[in-house]
């Protein structure tokens, strides 16, 4: 089936740009073909260390979001992965609502699959519900729990929402922690993952074993890809 992955949050620094960055690379590493766009006006930073598996892409711009779905029409078995920026749920529901897009979704055989990429805060837990509140059973909802962002997700693990993620067949996953100063170091750089593990100039790139510790990291968020359909 045909999938669009939104990955989202809503809120700001929470690791969503850092999620589409690993799944882009889980979809080169398992040869599967997307299409990857960047809604982050600001930062920009998927397309800037995928550039090309990604383009810009406007929320609050009606011929630039319709793209995601006619990207699709004669595209079987597409993907077409979204990093959105914080606070970008309303122009992107007003384009929804507004162009039928699930019912032409419907039709075309494309899902939604939401990622709701979380810190361990309420405001995040409050987040995800508003989301479910929307959709319902409309959307596949995939719940991140950002290790990077927060040790003790007590607050979600105790609320209603988790029991309703699991009953919309929803599914829980965790990213984990990477070290900060590498992250930095790939960051500074503007490599992919692939390139900052694959590096071995020397003096330049990560150490020996900040490589490996990158690879233990993706390998580590790689099986927890492998528990979901995408």
């Amino acid at each position: 089936m045909k999938k669009i992955h939104f990955i989202g949050g809503e809120k700001g620094g929470v690791g969503k740009s850092v999620l589409a960055r690993v799944l882009a690379q889980y979809f080169i590493d398992q040869r599967i073909p997307f299409k990857g766009h960047d809604a982050d006006q600001s930062h920009r930073s998927f397309a800037r260390f995928y550039p090309d598996f990604s383009s810009s892409i406007i929320v609050d711009n009606y011929d630039s979001l319709d793209q995601l779905i006619e990207s699709l029409e004669d595209w079987e078995d597409g993907r077409v992965l979204v990093d959105l920026a914080a606070q970008t749920k309303l122009p992107l529901l007003r384009w929804m609502d507004e162009s039928g897009v699930m019912e032409l979704a419907e039709e075309m055989e494309v899902a939604f699959n939401f990622w709701h990429v979380m810190d361990d805060s309420k405001d995040s837990v409050i987040l995800l519900k508003e989301l479910i509140q929307k959709f319902q059973d409309k959307v596949h909802y995939v719940v991140v729990l950002n290790k990077g962002r927060g040790e003790n997700f007590d607050i979600f693990h105790q609320s209603e929402i988790k029991g309703e993620v699991l009953e919309l067949g929803g599914d829980i996953i965790e990213m984990p922690r990477l070290h900060a100063t590498v992250m930095q170091k790939i960051d500074t750089a503007n490599d992919s993952f692939w390139a900052a593990i694959n590096n071995v100039k020397k003096g330049e790139g990560l150490r020996l074993l900040e490589r490996r510790r990158v690879r233990v990291w993706q390998q580590n968020i790689n099986k927890e890809f492998n528990k979901l359909e995408l």
